[in-house]
C-alpha cells in the first residue's frame, strides 16, 4: 500500500495539486483501493488528527500577528530598530533582521512577518540605494526567524506530533534564533562594507528615546506572552489568547489604529490561514496513520540502525534529507508526517527530542527561502514587485549563512538546551 500511496502523492504534486489536497487524496486512495479498511476510517483519522488541544494556539497566534500588522505595531518596531542600529553603515538592512526578531516573538508565522515588515522596509531599503532583489532576499531570510524564535507554529506542530512539551520547544528556540539573527546582521555588515551600500542609513531615523517610547507597548507584548508561559501563569495555548487580547486592546483603544473594518479583514485572513494549516494537519495525520499501520516507522528505524553507526552520522543524514524535503514540501506538513518517524529514532541514538525538534524546525524553515517552493520568497517577491527568478541569485548567500548556523545548532546541543535545562530542570 505504501508505495502506491507515495506514487499517487508524488504524481499529484507533479500536477501542481496543493500539498494538503495531494496528501489527502493519496491517503484516501490508499484506504479505498489498497487496504481492507472501511472508508469511515479516513473521516475518523482526519478528525483525530486535529482533535488536540495545543492546536488551538495556532489560529490565535496567527490572529495576533494580523492584529499587530493592522494596528501599526510593526511600523513602531521598525522605527525602534532603526534608532538602535540605523547609525551604522548597513543599519537599515540590519534593522530588518532586528525587527523580524522582535515581531517573531509574537506572530509565530514567517509569512505574516514577511508581509508586515517587508511592506515597510523593502521600499525603504530601495529608496536608500539597496538593490531591490537584495532587499527582498534579506526580508525573506529575516522573516524565517518567525518560526524559530518562539512562539512558533511549527514548534507547536512538532510538540503535538512527537509528544514533546511545547513550552520546552519554545524556550529552546531562543538560542538558535539569536544565533541566526546575529549571523545575518554580521553578514550584512561585511557585505555593506565591501559593496559600499548603506552609507545613508542614518538619515531620517528617530531619536532612540522617542522610538522606544512609541514602541514600548509593542515591546511589552512578547514580555507578557512569553513571561506568562515561563512564569507558570498560563500555558502556551492560553498565551496565544492573551496575545490576541493584548494586540486588540493596544491597537483599538490605545493606538486607535485598528478600525472595525481592519478587525474584520484580520479575522478573514486568520480564518483562511488557519483553514489551510488545519487541512494540512488533518490530511498529514491520516497519511501518518497509514504509514504507521504499514510499519514504516519501524522499518525506517531498522534501516537507520543498520546504516548509521552513531548520532553524528544520523544527524548528518537527517539534515541532508530534511534540506531536500524542505525545498518541496510545506514546513507544517513535513513536520506532522516526519516527526513521528524521525524523532523516536533520534531518541534511540540518545539525542534529546527537544534538540532534535529544533534541528527539524530550523532545517525545514530553510525550505521557506530555498527554491523552488520557498513561501517566503513568493511573499517577498509580491511585496517587492519583482519576478521570482530575480530573487533566486540574491537569496543564495543568506541560505549559506543559515546552513552554517544549522551546523552549529546541530552539533552544539547546549545552544538549544541550556536555557531549557535552566528553566525546566
Amino acid at each position: 500500500m505504501v508505495p502506491a500511496v507515495f506514487t499517487i502523492f508524488l504524481a499529484l504534486l507533479a500536477l501542481s495539486v496543493p500539498v494538503a489536497v495531494a496528501i489527502g487524496l493519496a491517503s484516501i486512495a490508499g484506504i479505498q483501493f489498497f487496504s481492507n479498511m472501511p472508508m469511515l476510517e479516513s473521516a475518523r483519522q482526519l478528525f483525530t488528527s486535529i482533535d488536540k488541544f495545543p492546536l488551538v494556539a495556532i489560529p490565535f497566534f496567527i490572529l495576533s500577528g494580523n492584529l499587530m500588522e493592522a494596528g501599526g505595531i510593526s511600523e513602531r518596531l521598525v522605527n525602534l530598530a532603526r534608532a538602535l542600529v540605523g547609525g551604522v553603515q548597513g543599519g537599515l538592512a540590519m534593522s530588518c533582521v532586528l525587527t523580524c526578531m522582535i515581531f517573531a516573538a509574537v506572530s509565530g508565522s514567517s509569512v505574516a512577518t514577511t508581509f508586515a515588515i517587508g511592506a515597510i522596509l523593502i521600499p525603504a531599503m530601495v529608496r536608500y540605494g539597496y538593490p531591490v532583489q537584495r532587499a527582498a532576499a534579506l526580508q525573506a531570510s529575516s522573516a524565517e526567524l518567525g518560526v524559530i524564535i518562539p512562539p512558533s507554529i511549527p514548534m507547536i506542530l512538532y510538540g503535538v506530533s512527537a509528544e514533546v512539551s511545547v513550552g520546552e520547544m519554545f524556550i529552546a528556540g531562543f538560542g538558535p534564533g539569536i544565533l541566526i539573527g546575529a549571523a545575518l546582521i554580521l553578514f550584512i555588515f561585511v557585505w555593506c562594507k565591501v559593496t559600499g551600500h548603506g552609507k545613508r542609513d542614518g538619515e531620517g531615523r528617530l531619536e532612540l528615546a522617542v522610538a522606544f517610547k512609541q514602541a514600548s507597548l509593542a515591546l511589552l507584548m512578547p514580555v507578557v506572552v512569553l513571561g506568562g508561559i515561563y512564569g507558570g501563569v498560563f500555558t502556551p495555548t492560553e498565551a496565544s489568547v492573551t496575545a490576541v487580547f493584548y494586540a486588540l486592546i493596544v491597537g483599538m483603544f490605545v493606538y486607535r489604529t485598528i478600525s472595525w473594518q481592519d478587525l474584520v479583514r484580520a479575522l478573514q485572513k486568520t480564518v483562511v490561514s488557519t483553514t489551510v494549516i488545519m487541512l494540512i494537519i488533518a490530511t498529514a495525520g491520516l497519511f501518518a496513520f497509514l504509514i504507521t499501520r504499514a510499519g514504516v516507522p519501524a522499518a525506517v528505524g531498522n534501516w537507520v540502525a543498520a546504516n548509521f553507526d552513531g548520532p553524528i552520522a544520523y544527524l548528518i543524514g537527517v539534515n541532508a534529507f530534511l534540506f531536500v524535503i524542505g525545498m518541496f514540501i510545506e514546513t507544517g506538513a513535513a513536520i506532522v508526517v516526519l516527526a513521528p518517524i524521525l524523532a523516536p529514532v533520534a531518541i534511540q541514538f540518545g539525542i534529546d527530542p527537544v534538540h532534535f525538534g529544533i534541528i527539524m524546525v530550523v532545517n525545514l524553515a530553510l525550505g521557506m527561502i530555498t527554491p523552488p517552493f520557498g513561501v517566503n520568497l513568493f511573499a517577498a517577491c509580491t511585496v517587492a514587485k519583482i519576478s521570482y527568478d530575480e530573487i533566486i541569485p540574491a537569496i543564495m548567500p543568506y541560505v549559506a549563512v543559515v546552513v552554517a548556523c544549522l551546523a552549529v545548532i546541530t552539533f552544539v546541543p547546549e545552544l538549544s538546551l541550556w536555557l531549557r535545562d535552566l528553566v525546566y530542570r
